[in-house]
């Protein structure tokens, strides 16, 4: 019987039954995400509806189920909407007299249209920003929120 000398490394792949996994290049992935197709292949769709996404790509099957974007989108674009519009707003007021009537209408029209244009690219950016740093599901191991450590504990009323 032969002895084989072990690395740290193949320790560790070992212990944990599995190869490291291969980095991910961030800002490709974002970049598919916010052209709303799958970060990993590049090929099928990311978004089912206007901000629905899709479970499973269609074409490399990658499972988009564990996304978990939740309101980060909506404060990016928030942030993004409200610099252009402030800008453009103190802009016009500096250098046109407009009436009260143009700006009523203006500007809330063009947050509008603003939010419902970017929100979209925004999540796909999320979305695969998430998948290319394997955040919230998108890893094989477990997230924050499941380790028992930051459950809350059992209420006993005496």
């Amino acid at each position: 019987m032969t002895s084989k000398s072990t690395t740290a490394t193949e320790a560790i792949v070992w212990i944990q039954g599995k190869p490291e996994p291969v980095k991910r290049d961030v800002m490709q992935a974002m970049l598919r995400g916010a052209l709303g197709h799958c970060p990993h292949c590049n090929e099928g769709k990311l978004f089912t509806k206007y901000l629905k996404v899709t479970p499973q790509c269609s074409e490399c099957h990658e499972d988009y189920s564990p996304n978990r974007s939740d309101d980060l989108p909506a404060y990016l674009v928030l942030l993004i909407v409200g610099h252009i519009v402030v800008g453009a707003m103190m802009s016009v007021e500096a250098h046109y007299d407009w009436p009260t009537l143009w700006h009523s209408i203006v500007w809330p029209t063009l947050c509008t249209v603003l939010t419902l244009v970017l929100l979209p690219p925004v999540k796909g950016a999320v979305v695969a920003l998430q998948w290319a740093l394997r955040m919230h599901g998108f890893s094989n191991q477990p997230d924050g929120d499941e380790l028992p450590a930051l459950r809350p504990a059992p209420h006993h009323d005496a």
